[in-house]
């Protein structure tokens, strides 16, 4: 998961300031020293950590902070709203053309980045808010380019405009301005060429496209695995092509994070986009504000809710909420449950972004495909009577439904601990979403 071990090494230095109390400089000037090793370790840039941690220090070390009642409490505060700084603020939304004009939009970036499948996801998205989009296969070197972006469009049911490898990119730009004019399309999306390094052949075929058709976006693709790498690319691009915005993707992986840390800072473009995982709705819009809480390990409950409207059938959800606080809730309302949170993404990440709950699920094992697929087994091992009454579970029952599902004993019983444990836990996480008008929604530790 994205930033775990930078947010590991923050919250413990945020626990110490917390346990003083009162601060010297001394103490701010040596928790920062911490920080500024911890943000290195992530791989964001020299430049810009120097920047930041000044920044800190200057606010930090005031009279207000020193003596308030909760001077950790301020210093974490005032990291939390630099953080935001540095990622840019404001909320960046793509620029577009009304929906009676046609936009047309450029995807740039190295080879493996995730550009063609990145430009499907942007395309459904768009599709989803009412454009008409069309996507061109303006990579005509790479092999199996053009199939891969047919691929793509077809999981987000988008037309894909290809002339093959015979034609030059801006002919095929030129012509895909002339068949979305024809077939009503407003929306252009070119998928470009990209090298394994920066080359000037890359650079001359963007800037040929550019002056060829009049797009309205340059967006770059770039890896947050190749973190400074990644800063790096951002810069050169914007100088040599130039770039209205940039796009993060593979912040899923186990990676440092350092990119979305630098780019703003170094080429002053907002990010816009995050991609978080393979399916349409992971490629998430870039919040500053949600992104540093989820660094500092505060949650992130606004994308949470994003993604249950987006994935959770409403009535379903009704339905449960009036079951936990009835009670009612039974094996059937928890298969029901993992099917829902699997088209949500990866459980930990989830979980990951309730306040406080980043800390309580250190050496929880959270459940992969492979063993929720053996919890739904021995859920259907089980009567319908069973399911409906988890009471009569008796140790014979247990027996005869660990045999159907053909597991040990002992696995059953742990779904049944598992079971009340969940029941319990969603009891005062619903708890916790009905009081969030009253509270706020974050529940800031400030």
């Amino acid at each position: 998961m994205a930033f775990e071990s930078l947010s590991d090494k923050l919250q413990n230095v945020f626990k110490k300031l917390k346990g003083k109390g009162r601060l010297t400089e001394a103490d701010v000037k040596a928790a920062l020293k911490e920080v500024k090793m911890a943000l290195l370790e992530a791989d964001v840039n020299f430049k810009v950590v120097k920047q930041f941690t000044k920044s800190v220090e200057e606010r930090a070390v005031g009279t207000d902070v020193m003596n308030s009642l909760t001077p950790g409490q301020m210093v974490i505060k005032i990291v939390n709203e630099e953080m935001i700084k540095l990622m840019g603020s404001e909320t960046t939304t793509l620029e577009l053309n009304p929906r009676n004009e046609l936009t047309i939009i450029m995807m740039a970036g190295l080879q493996g980045a995730g550009k063609t499948t990145t430009i499907a996801k942007l395309a459904g998205q768009l599709k989803v808010k009412n454009y008409s989009p069309l996507l061109v296969a303006c990579d005509v070197y790479r092999p199996a380019a053009i199939k891969q972006l047919q691929i793509n469009g077809e999981k987000q049911g988008v037309p894909v405009f290809s002339m093959g490898d015979g034609h030059s990119p801006v002919n095929i730009a030129k012509a895909a301005v002339e068949h979305a004019q024809k077939n009503g399309q407003n929306l252009i999306l070119i998928d470009t060429a990209g090298r394994l390094h920066i080359d000037e052949n890359m650079m001359d075929e963007l800037t040929a496209i550019k002056e060829a058709v009049p797009v309205k976006q340059t967006l770059l693709v770039v890896d947050a695995m190749t973190g400074q790498d990644a800063v790096n690319v951002a810069s050169t691009f914007n100088e040599k092509v130039g770039v209205d915005g940039i796009i993060i993707t593979k912040m899923d992986g186990d990676t440092r994070g350092g990119a979305a840390l630098s780019i703003r800072a170094v080429t002053g473009k907002p990010i816009l986009y995050v991609g978080m995982g393979e399916k349409l709705s992971d490629l998430e819009q870039f919040y500053p504000d949600r992104m540093a809480s989820r660094i500092l390990g505060m949650g992130d409950i606004l994308s949470l809710i994003d993604k249950v409207q987006a994935e959770v059938d409403e009535e379903k959800a009704r339905d449960m909420e009036r079951k936990l606080r009835k009670a009612d809730f039974d094996f059937n309302d928890f298969l029901d449950q993992f099917a829902q949170l699997r088209k949500m993404g990866n459980i930990g990440d989830l979980m990951g972004m309730i306040p406080g709950m980043g800390s309580k699920m250190k050496g929880m094992e959270m459940p992969d495909d492979k063993s929720i697929k053996r919890i739904e087994s021995i859920i259907l091992s089980m009567t319908a009577q069973e399911r409906s009454h988890p009471d009569i579970i008796n140790p014979s029952r247990k027996r005869r439904i660990a045999a159907g599902a053909g597991v040990e004993v002992a696995e059953v019983n742990r779904l049944m601990k598992q079971f009340d444990q969940s029941k319990k836990m969603m009891k005062q996480m619903s708890g916790m979403m009905g009081k969030k008008s009253k509270r706020g929604l974050f529940n800031l530790p400030f």
